[in-house]
C-alpha cells in the first residue's frame, strides 16, 4: 500500500513541478519579452512623456479637474483614477447613496451647460474605474464649457471632438468613443487665449 502511494506521489509532484515551472515562470518570461520586442509602448502602459518626464497613459483614465479641459466619467477606483484601487462602487441600482450622487452630478453638470440632458456616461463610473474613454455625446456635451473657458470657436472645439473619434474595432465590436487623454492633448496644441 505505501509503495503504491509513493509510486503515485512522484509524478504527481514531479508534473506539478515542471508546470508550475512552465507556465509559472517560463510562459510568462517568454510572453514579457515578446511584448518588450515587439510592443515597448504597449507593454509598458502606452505611457506619454513630455521632456522625459511621464504625463499620462492613452490606456488609463486620469481625473482631468480644471474647466479648461474635457472632463471624465466618475471613478470609484480609489480616491479617483487610482490604479491600485481598480473597481467599481458596487452600488446597485436601488442604492439611495448612486442616486444622490448621479443626482448631484446632474444638477452640477447642467450648470456648466444648460439645455441639453447630460450624458449617462458623465455620472456613471465604470466597471473598472480607470476607463480612459467618453462617448462622442458626452464629449460634445462639455465642447461649449471648454471653448468658452479657453476663448476659442465652439466650433473648432466640436469639431476636434468628431475627429477624436474612434470607432469600433472592425466596425462592429465596442462603441463610438473618444480618448479623453488624446482629446486634452490636442485641445492643448490648439492653444487658448490668455486666461483672465
Amino acid at each position: 500500500m505505501d509503495k503504491d502511494l509513493i509510486s503515485s506521489l512522484r509524478p504527481a509532484l514531479v508534473m506539478t513541478l515542471l508546470f508550475a515551472a512552465l507556465l509559472g515562470l517560463a510562459y510568462p518570461l517568454a510572453i514579457t519579452g515578446i511584448g518588450q520586442a515587439f510592443f515597448p509602448g504597449q507593454a509598458n502602459g502606452s505611457l506619454v512623456r513630455e521632456k522625459g518626464i511621464v504625463v499620462g497613459s492613452t490606456v488609463v483614465g486620469q481625473a482631468f479637474a480644471s474647466e479648461r479641459y474635457f472632463h471624465s466619467r466618475p471613478s470609484a477606483a480609489g480616491d479617483g483614477y487610482d490604479g491600485m484601487a481598480s473597481s467599481g462602487s458596487n452600488l446597485g441600482p436601488t442604492s439611495q447613496a448612486l442616486a444622490d450622487r448621479v443626482r448631484a452630478d446632474v444638477v452640477r453638470l447642467s450648470e456648466t451647460a444648460p439645455g441639453p440632458n447630460v450624458p449617462p456616461d458623465l455620472v456613471t463610473t465604470s466597471a473598472s474605474g480607470l476607463d480612459p474613454h467618453i462617448s462622442p455625446e458626452a464629449a460634445l456635451y462639455q465642447s461649449e464649457r471648454v471653448a468658452r473657458v479657453r476663448g476659442l470657436d465652439p466650433t473648432k472645439v466640436r469639431r476636434l471632438v468628431e475627429q477624436a473619434v474612434e470607432t469600433p474595432l472592425l466596425g462592429f465590436l465596442g462603441e463610438p468613443r473618444v480618448n479623453l487623454f488624446k482629446l486634452n492633448r490636442r485641445l492643448d496644441a490648439l492653444g487658448a487665449k490668455p486666461a483672465r
